[in-house]
């Protein structure tokens, strides 16, 4: 690992280093190189759990591989691509050096593999203690802290010909009602085999086609070559193992021939990590590889905190996933932090002094299309600001932060996970917080739009408060931490859609839960255009985002699911068969497959293809109208990438209103330091540092303190 330069503001009091880009070891010599190169993971200095899947090339007779000096050459086996292929076991933590040889001392290559404990971890840091063990929700024996590790167990089901999933103890079995699925246009029995243990102190599940005991030499036949890794929602403190997954059974992935992985920290309700959720994949995708084989390309799949990580795994980790299919989405953790809190505070004023604020007033503070998302906001992701109200059940009541009788205990918020980046406060021994409302113009635009009056717009603005760094209301507005806020953005905590994304390619799904009847749902759609305005001024265009919308219903999402799952499929093959010199960006716009563009369904049988833009138009437009939220209403830009606005003095020529003198003056108060100026970017905003970023494995002296 090469160390990159130290910020001139430590951040976490620690240097963070960018892992070192996948390489291939080439020996000189006439004809054609010989090489060797790791494959289960082509990072080498990431590699964990004590073996790696390695491919030597040109495969020949007089071809030796050693690891450590010991010869392992019978590991592997010829390939029809002209390549040897094996698993490489014994490895240590820490160095290994591996070689290839043909013939003279000039045929040899060389590789240096670093190994890393299959508990984790690799480049996430300091793990989380305590860690409260749930290995028994997965049948899995009970397990100790702090690694909760398990043996690995291994099952089998079956779909039934009723269209169900049902256990099946011997696989070799062929039940009546046994279903039949497709891999290739070839019928293949429809058995699961289904594997779960222990992997980066997360359980791990990964489910695939049963066609014989799987072999990384020897790829299934049942297999498609092919892998879905599914992310879950939510976003919390952690402090536990998570008691689901992504969810690895799926018709729609196996029936077609996919294998599906997932892990409970790819479940963001487990872990508001992206960094571990990274991580956590990696090496899952890593062991993978090492039991079933080769990877063609990984297809991402989940909603809202699925979309999460899938959106940020691209961008700062970009590789292990090739493609995303994120769905109900937001860009990161950070920036729904805003609204998330505004709307807890809007909460309180309507109940106490803003009662008199009418149903569509409050709306037109809010910016959604229904003030109930605001509420929804409230009731189900604002403790997860404060210290103990979001705690999960794992973890003991006696273990949980108290200010008085245990200071120490745990703090549920859900920046914890995040310590690593955005360091912690010593004074008041919570993670810094980037969260900001100083400046903050509640109700801005409903003020120039007539629908609240002025007093209204002072008093609002005058008594919204704040929160403390423990989520209590407190009559000062937020301030952010300013090293957190230079984290959030050197890091790519904040999704700038720089960096991996511009590569990759992507396929928004957006259910729309906008519309009557779901009102009360958070996941509302000005998101989707929030990472593609991001996409859009980083890289000048966002072509290789494709949002697709549908309504709330089974029949609709199930024809939405299946058609973007194949064109995402058609969308990597064609990449993957790209033999030309151009960049990788460049390669995901021309590849793009022709039926494939924005639209809408308009029926589970009906999809129109038209631009989507925000602004909602066009026949989608009128189908799936799209709103704002409360940042948005108080003047920030569609990128909503400001976490801490500059500020400029209060004008108030700016307004379309006259405040008397009265109000003047609260809005005075409340803006002592100035009002927020969109204009500019926001306080510590920076282009982020780079891609693949390690905070450490606990053994090379850059992790943080704790």
């Amino acid at each position: 690992m090469a160390n990159r330069a130290l910020r001139s503001s430590v951040l976490v009091a620690a240097l963070t280093v960018p892992l070192l880009l996948p390489g291939t070891a080439v020996a000189g010599g006439p004809g054609r190189p010989l090489t060797i190169e790791t494959v289960s993971n082509p990072r080498p200095a990431l590699v964990s759990g004590g073996q790696v899947l390695v491919k030597v090339v040109p495969a020949g007779k007089r071809v030796t591989v050693s690891a450590n000096g010991h010869d392992v050459t019978a590991s592997f086996r010829a390939q029809p691509d002209g390549s040897l292929l094996g698993l490489v076991t014994g490895l240590r933590d820490g160095v290994n050096e591996l070689s290839a040889r043909s013939g003279g001392p000039d045929r040899r290559a060389n590789l240096r593999v670093t190994n890393h404990p299959i508990t984790g971890p690799v480049f996430s840091g300091a793990q989380q203690r305590p860690f409260y063990c749930e290995t028994q929700a997965f049948g899995l024996p009970a397990a100790t802290q702090p690694l909760c590790s398990a043996p690995t167990q291994v099952g089998y089901q079956y779909r039934t010909t009723a269209g169900t999933f049902a256990p099946l103890a011997d696989p070799a079995a062929r039940p009546a009602d046994l279903a039949t699925a497709n891999v290739g246009g070839r019928a293949v029995p429809y058995v699961v085999r289904v594997e779960r243990g222990t992997i980066d102190r997360a359980v791990y599940e990964l489910a695939a086609l049963y066609d014989g005991e799987p072999s990384p030499v020897a790829p299934e036949a049942g297999w498609n070559g092919k892998l879905v890794y599914t992310f879950g929602g939510g976003c919390n403190a952690g402090y536990h193992q998570g008691t689901s997954t992504g969810g690895v059974v799926n018709d729609l992935f196996l029936a077609r021939g996919y294998a599906v992985a997932s892990s409970t920290l790819n479940v963001l309700d487990t872990n508001c990590s992206p960094i571990i959720s990274a991580e956590a994949a990696m090496m899952v995708k890593e062991h993978f590889a090492e039991t079933y084989g080769p990877i063609a390309h990984t297809i991402g799949w989940g909603g809202s905190g699925g979309a999460i990580q899938q959106y940020d795994i691209a961008e700062n980790y970009p590789g292990i996933v090739d493609g995303i299919i994120p769905g109900v989405s937001f860009p990161d953790p950070l920036s729904t932090g805003g609204p998330v809190s505004d709307c807890r505070l809007l909460e309180r004023y309507f109940a106490g002094p803003g009662a008199s604020f009418t149903a569509a007033q409050k709306q037109a503070v809010a910016g959604f299309a229904s003030y109930d998302s605001c509420v929804s906001w409230d009731k189900t992701f604002a403790s997860r600001a404060t210290a103990t109200g979001s705690c999960n059940a794992a973890i003991p009541v006696p273990a949980r932060w108290d200010p008085v009788t245990n200071p120490g205990g745990v703090k549920c918020n859900s920046n914890e996970q995040l310590v690593n980046q955005l360091g912690r406060d010593p004074v008041t021994g919570f993670v810094r917080s980037p969260l900001d409302t100083t400046g903050v113009q509640y109700g801005l635009a409903a003020l120039k739009a007539g629908t609240i009056t002025a007093a209204q717009f002072a008093d609002l603005n005058a008594a919204i408060g704040g929160l403390d760094h423990t989520g209590t209301p407190v009559p000062q507005r937020i301030a952010a931490d300013p090293k957190a806020l230079e984290a959030a953005y050197a890091d790519g905590i904040l999704n700038s859609a720089s960096q991996g994304l511009r590569e990759t390619p992507i396929i928004d799904q957006r259910t729309d839960l906008d519309l009557a009847g779901f009102g009360n749902d958070i996941h509302t759609t000005e998101w989707s255009y929030v990472l593609r305005q991001r996409l859009l001024r980083a890289n000048g265009t966002a072509d290789n985002q494709v949002i697709i919308e549908n309504h709330a219903t089974a029949a609709e999402a199930a024809a939405a699911g299946a058609y973007e799952l194949d064109a995402m499929d058609r969308w990597l093959t064609a990449i993957d068969a790209d033999g030309s010199h151009r960049s990788r960006q460049r390669k995901v716009l021309a590849n793009r497959p022709a039926d494939l563009g924005d639209g809408c369904y308009l029926s589970p049988t009906a999809r129109i293809t038209e631009k989507l833009t925000y602004p909602a138009s066009g026949r989608c437009g009128a189908q799936y109208p799209v709103a704002a939220n409360t940042r948005m209403v108080a003047g920030e830009s569609l990128a909503l990438d400001v976490l801490k606005c500059r500020l400029k003095p209060l004008d108030f020529r700016d307004y379309p209103v006259t405040f008397t003198a009265a109000e003047r003056q609260r809005l005075r108060a409340a803006f002592p330091g100035g009002v927020c100026d969109y204009r500019r970017p926001g306080v510590g905003q920076r282009p982020p540092i780079g891609t693949w970023l390690s905070y450490g494995d606990e053994r090379t002296g850059t992790t943080p303190p704790r």
